[in-house]
């Protein structure tokens, strides 16, 4: 699968027609993720019955071709809790950046349904959360936003139709009240409707209200990805993600970072999972600076995680002499441009610090495509990189190779030597992988 971004891909949800969760689903995979590694990713979670499929198709919604996605699920003679939820999505062999991802928004969705209902998140039977499709559409947009590499996620202001529908709890108003609830505890902008109808769903509004921040960014456009409704209206029903690169710091900063690294899990490799960055490209950075002599050194290594998962690239300390002979230290920070505030507050919160500098810079990457290959110590990822096309380095995942090693009692040397031998054979076969 191609990945889209150089180094900080962005996404903003243009939802002129409402949103639900499969019409997110096939904006993802009409923007470039594959209904392959959506299925790998719900048959990573063993889910305990069978019966569910899924299935894509491109369909005219007015003048308009999009990506409409069809996720057929069993009929279930019972409602799940939150717990069970996040039982299932433990047991999972799923990436832990998109299980906390779907527990998230699955909570937020449980909350609004207490609240409306007028009782507690876990001893309410809520469908909606329970629902086997609304697990699917979840787990699958959180998957997809971090098969994407999507740092961060904005959205446009959401259209809600009126009417009735029927549900369990009896005949409800639209949009529905766990929708309206949701909307009103993130503080969503809405518009007025193009026509009646629930256009916004408990789940969409969920994801949405959950994932992203309410504002249109300053960005270069790459790709356009349209997911279809299931129903024909007298318009095109369709929801629009753009992706692109930020184009400066003057637009709002999101609320929420998608902290979706791009882990594997061991228990569980997608299929399909080669994936190209691009040729060679020049990523705007910007490079945050501080000097600290007065803080405790056992410090620095919480902080170097903490600026990590905060969406820092790279993170690096420095030994320097300051004022009066002093040594101290150097914290150097290299982030993408949208993350310098949140990386700034976090430097000037943890540390001593009275002062931070920061200015932009420019990354040359080099083309890196990623491959797994087996070895007799099991399956170790691979890091391809290409200059202008041209192989020029491979190299085994260091992480990969140590938890094998620990696993069969052997230096991690071992392991790395046998996954380059499998690579180069692999690569001699096909040079073109």
């Amino acid at each position: 699968m191609k990945r889209l971004h150089s180094a900080e891909l962005i996404g903003y949800l243009d939802l002129p027609s409402g949103v639900s969760g499969d019409m997110l689903l096939g904006c993802l995979i009409d923007a470039g993720w594959s209904v392959e590694e959506l299925i790998a990713t719900i048959e990573a979670l063993r889910l305990p019955f069978a019966g569910w499929s899924i299935a894509t198709e491109r369909v005219m919604r007015g003048p308009l071709v999009a990506t409409l996605v069809h996720v057929t699920a069993p009929e279930e003679h019972h409602h799940r809790h939150l717990s069970d939820i996040r039982s299932i999505l433990d047991a999972s062999a799923l990436p832990h950046a998109v299980q906390s991802c779907a527990i998230e928004v699955f909570t937020r969705l449980a909350a609004a349904e207490a609240k409306v209902h007028g009782t507690d998140i876990e001893s309410i039977h809520f469908h909606e959360v329970g629902a086997l499709d609304a697990i699917i559409d979840v787990v699958g947009v959180c998957a997809g936003l971090h098969a994407l590499g999507i740092t961060a996620l904005y959205a446009g202001a959401l259209p809600l139709g009126g009417g009735w529908v029927t549900t369990e709890h009896g005949r409800l108003p639209l949009p529905a009240p766990a929708t309206l609830e949701l909307l009103a505890a993130a503080g969503a902008p809405t518009q007025p409707a193009p026509g009646p109808g629930e256009l916004v769903t408990p789940t969409g509004a969920a994801l949405v209200c959950t994932l992203a921040t309410f504002s249109q960014p300053a960005m270069t456009l790459q790709r356009i990805g349209y997911g279809a409704g299931q129903k024909e209206f007298a318009w095109p029903n369709v929801a629009r993600l753009w992706l692109g690169h930020p184009l400066s710091t003057n637009f709002a900063q999101p609320t929420r970072r998608l902290e979706l690294s791009h882990e594997l899990s061991h228990e569980h490799r997608y299929e399909h999972s080669h994936e190209h960055a691009g040729p060679a490209s020049i990523a705007q950075m910007v490079q945050i600076e501080t000097n600290i002599d007065d803080m405790n050194p056992e410090l620095y290594g919480p902080l170097v995680q903490r600026l990590l998962s905060a969406g820092a690239a790279d993170v690096w300390l420095t030994p320097i002499y300051m004022k009066k002979g002093r040594p101290g230290t150097l914290v150097g920070v290299l982030a993408p441009v949208v993350q310098e505030a949140a990386l700034v507050r976090l430097l000037l919160e943890q540390t001593t610090t009275l002062g931070v500098r920061s200015y932009c810079v420019h990354r040359t990457e080099a083309e890196r495509s990623f491959t797994t290959v087996d070895t007799p110590y099991g399956p170790v990822r691979i890091k391809l990189k290409r200059i202008d096309g041209v192989l020029s380095g491979v190299k085994p995942e260091h992480d990969d190779c140590v938890q094998l090693a620990e696993a069969h009692q052997v230096p991690p040397r071992y392991v790395e030597m046998a996954a380059l031998s499998a690579a180069y054979a692999l690569l001699h076969s096909d040079p073109d992988r």
